[in-house]
């Protein structure tokens, strides 16, 4: 049987969508929203109205009838807690999403234009592995500052997609197996899969530096930069998200622009490029002792990982731990429509979202 579903993913200054005809991609398009037209909103609740209409307008014009859909799914917004897989959208998932979202971010949008288009046409609309996926073990929590336990948000979708597929990849039962799997991006995070769950994590304010992000910073001079008087609140948030990682050391974010670097005899960007593989490689060592050293497989993926240089160098230093294999790019649409097709299929069962008392 084949299912038809569209899969949306709304980012800060785009809105990705894709049609699948099971796990055949026939549509692929980035709605891009420039920053005049984004501009005219308060906030992003504003813009579900012109985000919707424009996906409409792109299934119209690539003749996709929306009576031909078999699901939607939307990307997971910024939710309390919730386990992974799927989650059906229903009125409470809306409600919280509307009034009393974790944070103001484009990716809440996904589970409510996903209703809206489903609604009408009487088929269910799922969200998938949303980013506040939390399937933690308690004593990970703890941070070493009370009242100040750690957060379990990472690049779920993705990651737990690409854990997955390097089981099937290899004949594999995902939840018989032990992974860990590295998401390098814009932000970097690493994840420790054992039995199908996502057991505990390194945030990419914990681990590694990336291309604009700073991640784990010595504790007693960020304090002092804090209280120096030298930066505002805004700035200190900007340095460690943003102007922080590759982009403080070289004025660039782009890990072309380093290897090119590099390749011209750069030894400030070779040594830059090498820290940061070296800082993955111990997040990853990291995360091997969780599972007692019992890993089948580490998975690196994400944009960087298109980087051969890179990916080489951190397999040459954990490869000891378990075989890597590579799967390269950020693949959201993909990780959503295959999960809904799972569902689809009965192999998943989707959750139903509920508020906690």
């Amino acid at each position: 049987m084949t299912y038809r579903i569209l899969a949306i993913n709304p980012g800060s200054t785009s809105t990705k969508i894709a049609v699948y005809d099971n796990e055949e991609q026939i549509l692929s398009k980035t709605i891009n929203h420039s920053a005049e037209e984004i501009a005219k909103y308060h906030n992003i609740q504003e813009q579900f109205k012109m985000r919707k209409e424009s996906i409409l307008n792109i299934l119209s014009e690539n003749d996709i009838e929306l009576e031909s859909l078999s699901a939607v799914v939307g990307r997971g917004g910024l939710l309390p807690p919730v386990k992974s897989g799927a989650y059906l959208v229903n009125d409470e998932m809306i409600d919280r999403l509307k009034h009393r979202p974790i944070l103001d971010h484009a990716s809440n949008l996904g589970a409510m234009i996903a209703l809206e288009i489903s609604k009408p046409l009487e088929i269910n609309s799922y969200i998938y592995d949303s980013v506040s996926v939390d399937e933690m073990m308690d004593i990970a929590r703890p941070s070493g500052i009370c009242g100040m336990d750690r957060e379990c948000l990472s690049h779920a979708l993705n990651s737990r997609a690409m854990a997955i597929k390097c089981c099937d990849n290899k004949g594999m039962d995902y939840n018989l197996s032990n992974l860990i799997v590295a998401h390098l991006g814009g932000g970097i995070s690493v994840s420790v899969h054992e039995k199908g769950k996502m057991v505990d994590i390194v945030s990419d304010d914990e681990g590694s530096f990336s291309p604009e992000r700073s991640g784990r910073v010595p504790c007693k001079k960020l304090i002092n930069a804090c209280f120096s008087g030298k930066y505002t609140h805004k700035e200190m948030l900007k340095m460690v998200r943003g102007k922080g990682g590759i982009v403080s050391y070289l004025d660039t974010v782009d890990l072309r622009d380093v290897e090119k670097m590099m390749n011209d005899g750069n030894e400030k960007a070779k040594l830059i490029f090498e820290a940061m593989a070296l800082q993955i490689a111990k997040s990853i060592g990291e995360l091997a002792t969780v599972v007692d050293g019992n890993v089948d497989n580490i998975v690196i993926t994400g944009g960087i990982a298109y980087s051969q240089k890179m990916t080489s160098m951190i397999k040459k230093r954990v490869e000891f731990i378990a075989p890597v294999e590579i799967l390269p790019g950020e693949n959201e649409l993909e990780s959503l429509a295959y999960g809904t097709l799972r569902v689809l299929r009965g192999e998943e069962e989707a959750r139903i979202y509920k508020e906690k008392n």
